[in-house]
């Protein structure tokens, strides 16, 4: 239902996309999804790629799909990020079209069902207005310098390809080790707070632990990225934020909560940090991505 609720705003838009390509995991979940619909002659410029979930991988299956294009900018965008209006290619392409950044990302706003400590994360990461990151940020701002989300976001072909591409084969945060290669270059990632997308999670505490082991194991496979880049500092930093906001809002019984929830979340990126020296059966009920360690 979201699928075709993001197509149908997607063909809303005030610049509507030349082309949407979509990569599907597993034909038969796709083929019972589209089951009794007008799907192919609703969407006509969708074309669909099915693959297996042994083929999947966060970098590779996106630098495959963005090779099958040929657009100045394009858009990577996942099924569940929905438009939060007709506005949103406009807004997330113009620090591109306007020479100010390489790459551009939009701000994400919460569900209606979302959580309440959900709802300060989301307003913590994706603040209401834009900004531009380049590496004069690096010293004041860590690793947030680098924060960037492929959930919807924009990138000029031309710095794409000068500066490689997506990795061939990551776990996860391809989104972010691209822009922090951009921004160690001297480029600059606007985070453009006008273009909005419908998207978040109540993940469990577990949930947050297998996401950030696997976040933890990405940024230890690229030290040439995140070497020296303050990180810890950050999440202690909206721990401390998110706990006076409950308070303030008459919730204080929500911190136990939040520090249940941060402690699994921290216990995942210390074991996703040191992962090379955990034996193989560790791993695999550390992270959420098994396929991708085999």
């Amino acid at each position: 239902k979201e699928l075709f609720t993001l197509l149908d705003r997607l063909e809303e838009q005030s610049r509507r996309p030349d082309d949407i390509f979509l990569v599907n995991t597993e034909q038969t979940y796709f083929e019972q999804l589209i089951a009794g619909t007008d799907f192919w002659h609703r969407y006509k410029n969708v074309s669909v790629k099915h693959i297996s979930r042994c083929e999947f991988d966060h970098g590779g299956t996106r630098r495959w799909a963005v090779s099958r294009t040929q657009n100045d900018i394009f858009l990577m965008m996942t099924d569940d990020a929905i438009p939060a209006d007709s506005h949103l290619i406009e807004r997330l392409a113009a620090p591109i079209e306007e020479g100010r950044a390489q790459m551009s990302y939009a701000r994400q706003l919460i569900r209606k069902d979302g959580g309440v400590i959900e709802a300060f994360t989301r307003q913590f990461n994706y603040p209401d207005r834009s900004e531009l990151k380049t590496a004069a940020d690096l010293k004041t701002r860590g690793i947030k310098a680098f924060f960037a989300s492929d959930v919807c976001a924009a990138y000029s072909r031309e710095w794409y390809e000068r500066l490689g591409g997506f990795e061939k084969h990551t776990i996860f945060n391809e989104d972010m080790i691209f822009a922090g290669g951009l921004i160690q270059k001297g480029y600059g990632v606007a985070y453009a707070a006008e273009a909005k997308v419908v998207h978040s999670h109540n993940h469990s505490a577990i949930q947050q632990f297998h996401r950030n082991f696997d976040l933890a194991v990405s940024q230890a496979d690229h030290p040439e990225v995140f070497d020296g880049i303050r990180s810890e500092g950050e999440g202690i930093r909206l721990v401390k934020k998110t706990a006076g906001w409950l308070c303030r809002q008459g919730k204080p019984w929500l911190v136990i909560q939040l520090v249940w929830q941060s402690g699994w979340k921290y216990l995942g990126y210390l074991l996703g940090k040191k992962y090379r020296k955990l034996p193989r059966w560790v791993i695999d009920r550390c992270t959420m991505n098994p396929k991708y360690w085999e």
